[in-house]
């Protein structure tokens, strides 16, 4: 299994980023999908998830800004966020599998949010 973020930065308060994940190694196209983050000094946060057949969920915090997608043609997660916080800067992992059976995590992609 092989899992590669993208995507991360340095953006200003209210702008919007799309992390991507490049996924190999596996069965993508059949696969449960999550993003997860850990900002600074914080623990594990769970952000979303996307089943193989496309129906996503959302840790009750992120509904709104947050949008989970995938192109299983591209082997590819996406995780929209837009109207960016402060309190959204951290590492930002593509996770195979959902919240609860995670199966393998990328290294992340480091997302900061400051003017």
């Amino acid at each position: 299994v092989h899992l590669v973020e993208s995507g991360g930065g340095l953006v200003q308060p209210g702008g919007s980023l799309r992390l991507s994940c490049a996924a190999s190694g596996f069965t993508f196209s059949s696969s449960a999908m999550s993003w997860a983050r850990q900002g600074p000094g914080k623990g594990l946060e769970w952000v979303s998830g996307i089943h193989s057949d496309g129906i996503t969920y959302y840790a009750d915090s992120m509904k709104g800004r947050f949008t989970i997608s995938r192109a299983n043609a591209k082997n590819t997660l996406y995780l929209q966020i837009d109207s960016l916080k402060p309190e959204d800067t951290a590492y930002y992992y593509c996770v195979l599998g959902t919240w609860s059976n995670q199966e393998d995590w990328g290294q992340g992609t480091q997302v900061i949010v400051s003017s």
